[in-house]
């Protein structure tokens, strides 16, 4: 079995915000900026509501359900992934929060994509705006009380919209440490 780990790379095509690379025979895409790294942020509110938010997404030609999701330093390139992360919280939600913490990063697509997440748990959340987004997107926030959380997504799967599966993990990383154990 042939690894083509050692190929040069070769971008084939280069947009904006990704690009296409051969190396050997292996084809994937990049991201052009933020070293390749999102954020998706774990947030409960203090009346115990998970944060998630919906939008259409182009790719998929369908609306879909996330957790607040972004690419970590695409406004300031030395921006932290905590500071993106409560920065990207703020501007798709209207909750800020007083301290963010980066639980585990890896691959979103190891076979397609380099890009990796960092999953971040946001606590101290504080209300301070409507959320929504960019000028660039059409976010619907929607506040879910954690222990219908599960449920609801299920029932918005039944409806048709297209759901990440790293929802369930961030479902669980709420009730979880990452070894498993009971979060205190």
């Amino acid at each position: 079995m042939t690894h083509d780990s050692n190929a040069e790379p070769r971008i084939v095509y280069e947009g904006k915000y990704q690009r296409m690379v051969l190396r050997g025979t292996w084809e994937y895409s990049e991201r052009v900026h933020a070293g390749g790294l999102a954020a998706i942020i774990i947030a409960v509110t203090p009346q115990d509501e998970v944060l998630f938010v919906e939008q259409f997404r182009v790719p998929l030609q369908a609306r879909t359900i996330e957790m607040p999701a972004g690419l970590v330093g695409d406004v300031h390139a030395d921006e932290s992934i905590e500071t993106s992360a409560v920065r990207e919280l703020e501007e798709e939600t209207g909750w800020t929060a007083a301290q963010a913490e980066v639980l585990m990063i890896g691959p979103t697509s190891s076979g397609a994509s380099s890009e990796k997440i960092a999953f971040v748990r946001a606590t101290g959340l504080r209300k301070i705006g409507e959320g929504g987004g960019d000028a660039n997107e059409d976010i619907t926030v929607h506040t879910i009380p954690r222990t219908r959380a599960a449920a609801w997504l299920v029932q918005k799967m039944g409806e048709g919209y297209q759901l990440d599966a790293k929802l369930w993990a961030g479902l669980w990383m709420i009730e979880h440490q990452l070894d498993g154990t009971p979060r205190g």
